[in-house]
């Protein structure tokens, strides 16, 4: 069976370890003509390190992550504490795995790495086309390639997707993200740590979140605000500090004093697509943010692309029939990720407490398929 992953990001890469471990190969196309460290942050909450250790991965990641030892909610005005759960060790005891924060970067060189020759750099798919049985895949660089499955995890803008299904263009939330990372140090006398810290707003638009990276000797801030029209697709256009700081002038000072460490931040927006009733053929497939874009507010973009990832290889595996194989991956997924989706968009969960347990005790590597 030959397969061609189209997108060499965390999904993509993910899938072509996890066809490794099943048995299986594939050959991930990918556009960059080289890998850069991209991205600020990634929170790879239980679940997902559940998905990844089997890979062979997972001690390289715990070389340069943090380990939060709880996820906090506090109230963004007075700075009560709203729901407290335990992580790092009482995670991993509970769900088998604990909660690992880290820079994207560092996840993807360690993916990278792992999967080695596997990747073809400078690859944009520019067509996708059946022929006597076979996807006809055709590269900008005039290279073409036949398979017999095709998997997008391709991003948002999937270029699998549109190939497939048709044009389709995400829809903007009204929110923005800021991004920063500022030294620990900076923040020395400050509370939580070497926690994940949620500060909630009057708003789901509103709210600061903050957590350790590089071994807790780095913080990662994120805040999203309103924003009626936003144009600019970049992950790293320069934001404001100044705006930003306005933003949270209501807020408690220690939250505040969090956006004060800030030297400079980025700016992006968000997007989102409501759930698909269907993202498979019988020859062609999509996972994570190619199928069921996320807001942030779970933290589950990553790691839905992790468990698809999983879930998708040991169809593979299990079934001589790729159409058969195909539905019972999104048979197995669409349920899941689309209530993540809905719950994402809400941003309510955990905001008060409650059980996280139907999001971090699941099991990509044991749900049946």
């Amino acid at each position: 069976m030959e397969i061609a992953i189209i997108g060499g990001g965390i999904g993509g890469l993910t899938l072509a370890l996890a066809l490794r471990r099943v048995g299986l190969s594939a050959t991930v196309y990918e556009r960059a003509r080289a890998f850069a460290r991209v991205g600020a942050d990634i929170n790879l909450t239980p679940n997902a390190v559940r998905a990844l250790d089997p890979l062979g991965v997972g001690e390289k990641l715990r070389e340069t992550a943090a380990r939060p030892k709880f996820r906090i909610s506090r109230d963004g005005y007075t700075g009560a504490e709203t729901s407290r759960l335990p992580m790092s060790d009482a995670a991993e005891e509970q769900y088998g795995a604990p909660q690992l924060t880290l820079h994207r970067g560092d996840l993807l060189s360690v993916l990278e790495a792992a999967v080695g020759p596997d990747v073809r750099l400078g690859h944009q798919l520019e067509s996708l086309r059946e022929q006597d049985g076979r996807q006809v895949l055709t590269f900008t660089n005039g290279e073409a390639v036949t398979a017999d499955v095709v998997v997008g995890a391709d991003g948002i803008h999937s270029a699998v997707r549109e190939a497939v299904w048709g044009p389709e263009h995400p829809t903007f939330t009204g929110v923005v993200a800021y991004r920063a990372v500022v030294p620990t140090a900076k923040l020395a006398g400050a509370a939580d740590l070497d926690c994940f810290t949620k500060w909630w707003g009057n708003d789901p638009a509103i709210q600061i979140v903050t957590f350790p990276l590089t071994r807790g000797e780095e913080m990662f801030i994120f805040a999203t605000t309103p924003r009626p029209s936003w144009t600019e697709e970049s992950w790293t256009t320069p934001g404001r500090i100044e705006d930003l700081r306005a933003a949270y002038a209501d807020f408690h000072p220690e939250a505040r004093a969090l956006l004060d460490a800030c030297d400079e931040v980025l700016i992006s927006a968000l997007h989102v697509r409501d759930p698909l009733p269907t993202w498979s053929t019988d020859a062609v497939s999509l996972l994570g943010d190619a199928c069921h874009p996320m807001m942030p507010f779970m933290a589950q973009g990553a790691g839905q692309a992790i468990e698809d990832a999983v879930v998708l290889a040991r169809a593979l595996q299990a079934y001589a029939s790729v159409p058969e194989a195909l539905r019972h991956y999104q048979d197995a997924r669409l349920e899941r990720t689309a209530r993540i989706q809905i719950g994402s968009r809400g941003n309510a969960w955990l905001r008060e407490g409650g059980n996280a347990d139907w999001v971090y005790a699941y099991n990509a590597w044991d749900v049946a398929v």
